[in-house]
């Protein structure tokens, strides 16, 4: 009866320490972009940053870009000041910037 105990304990740990290396293969293997919070599953965020949204946005004219946040589909929406107005712009993940209607 030990041996069986033996040999069923054996077979446990050996099954635990199974699935704490493929656990840890599994996360090693993680996509380079993982969706932020309410995203879909399969989309991909670009790695843009806030700095370079808001340099593009500048050089189409707006000024003091402020507020900006990028949604799932990769546009970056925020505000600016253009003709002394306080607007809403989007930068779509093309490169061309927009006012957007709120």
């Amino acid at each position: 009866m030990a041996g069986r105990s033996k040999t069923a304990i054996a077979a446990a740990l050996a099954m635990a320490a199974g699935l704490f290396v493929a656990c840890g293969a599994a996360a090693q293997q993680a996509p380079a972009t993982v969706p932020g919070p309410g995203c879909h599953f399969g989309e991909i965020v670009d790695g843009s940053t806030a700095d370079d949204a808001r340099a593009k946005i500048e050089a189409a004219g707006f000024v003091d870009v402020h507020a900006l946040k990028k949604s799932c589909d990769n546009f970056w929406h925020g505000k600016a000041t253009s003709n002394g107005r306080l607007v809403n712009v989007v930068l779509t993940p093309t490169g061309k910037v927009m006012i957007e209607s709120d």
